[in-house]
């Protein structure tokens, strides 16, 4: 049984959690790589969705913060757009997988991969879309932002030790993170499941 995105029941679903997760992006993340680099947990609720309406619910909760994201945003976006692209491949990934193996350990799977694709993913649009792109909206040269990660892992000297010294392990970081407190709850979201065969 699909999910019709049309029904004023998934619509409402969606909306609960689209709203759970854009007041959990406005608190403010644990740093981790000061100043850049903070943990914050706005990407549950996606994945709530994804597991419970599929991997386009998932989609739907992880645009929707980053919308009503930008009536607040200090980043001209473009935390915004970081979000969308790594955070939506984390939850779409971890749900379309989930779909295979509605169980738990299809979760932990599902998961386990979604954090594989959100470090590489992460460390490839970091490298060629994100630095760039705040370098140039920011008229801050990449060497400085370089720099300023550098300030927190003496080792970081360049765009690439940023990207695998840095970027690489925080987002690891996060997607265990957030698999692990999707394990704790796992129960939480079971009522929404579609009855699908998921134990």
């Amino acid at each position: 049984m699909k999910n019709d995105f049309r029904s004023a029941q998934t619509i409402a679903r969606v909306g609960v959690l689209s709203a759970l997760s854009a007041i959990l992006y406005v608190i403010p993340g644990i740093p981790v790589i000061p100043p850049i680099y903070k943990l914050d947990f706005s990407s549950f609720p996606a994945l709530i969705a994804g597991f419970a309406m599929g991997p386009m619910a998932a989609f739907l909760v992880t645009f929707v913060k980053n919308l009503t994201g930008l009536l607040h945003t200090g980043s001209m976006a473009i935390g915004q757009l970081a979000d969308l692209i790594m955070g939506g491949t984390f939850a779409v990934v971890a749900a379309a997988l989930y779909q295979r193996d509605r169980t738990f350990k299809g979760m932990i799977i599902s998961l386990g991969i979604g954090t594989l694709a959100l470090a590489v993913v992460g460390a490839a649009a970091n490298a060629w879309i994100m630095i760039p792109v705040y370098s140039a909206a920011y008229g801050m040269p990449v060497e400085e932002i370089v720099g300023m990660i550098g300030s927190t892992i003496p080792a970081v000297d360049s765009l690439w030790k940023m990207i695998f010294l840095a970027v690489v392990p925080f987002n690891l970081l996060k997607g265990v993170v957030l698999s692990v407190i999707s394990a704790i709850f796992y129960r939480l979201f079971q009522p929404l499941r579609e009855k699908q065969g998921a134990k």
